[in-house]
């Protein structure tokens, strides 16, 4: 299935708090390759953070600029994309993403997803009293669409640095066809 795809670039997938900017920065230093984050890209474009897109425009609106966004991502190459980690939601999305990218999804426990993310005030969707049980809905919710990824790597008790290099190898694996 793979290796009848033309691999370009590598979408990294998941939840909040599993590490998709980070490891991305580090891939794309490594294999030389641009990279790009979508909710940054988002932010850029719209003039304003995403929590003030979610105050003042709404969810729904969000997904629709990160859908376009997702389409124009196709034109690109040797790119690491971190995406939203709502984006894979829409199977539109997924789709496109699998006709030039290896996806992968970077994975973790909801305790340690909130232990990661408890202190950070830019999570428009934590902004409730439980935001643990939240990440729990919302990490079942998703789950079955994070699934849908070529790989999936638990992040948990890896370095950035070992998660990395394990993106790297899948990646080069499922450019030689090795799969």
């Amino acid at each position: 299935m793979a290796d009848a795809r033309k691999l370009v670039n590598i979408a990294l997938i998941g939840f909040m708090g599993t590490g998709k900017s980070s490891v991305g920065r580090l891939v794309a230093d490594t294999l030389r390759f641009t990279f790009l984050d979508t909710d940054t890209v988002i932010e850029a474009r719209a003039g304003k953070p995403i929590t003030e897109i979610f105050a003042q425009e709404g969810e729904p609106a969000f997904r629709q600029m990160e859908a376009k966004l997702v389409e124009e991502l196709a034109r690109r190459e040797r790119t690491v994309i971190a995406t939203g980690g709502g984006l894979p939601v829409n199977p539109a999305n997924m789709a496109s993403l699998k006709t030039h990218a290896l996806v992968v999804c970077l994975w973790a426990s909801p305790e340690k997803i909130y232990e990661r993310v408890k202190h950070q005030t830019h999570r428009p969707l934590l902004n409730v009293p439980d935001p643990l049980e939240r990440i729990r809905t919302l990490l079942a919710a998703r789950e079955p669409h994070y699934r849908q990824a070529d790989v999936l790597i638990n992040t948990e008790m890896r370095t950035i640095r070992e998660v990395a290099q394990q993106v790297i190898h899948q990646f080069r694996l499922a450019q030689s066809g090795a799969r």
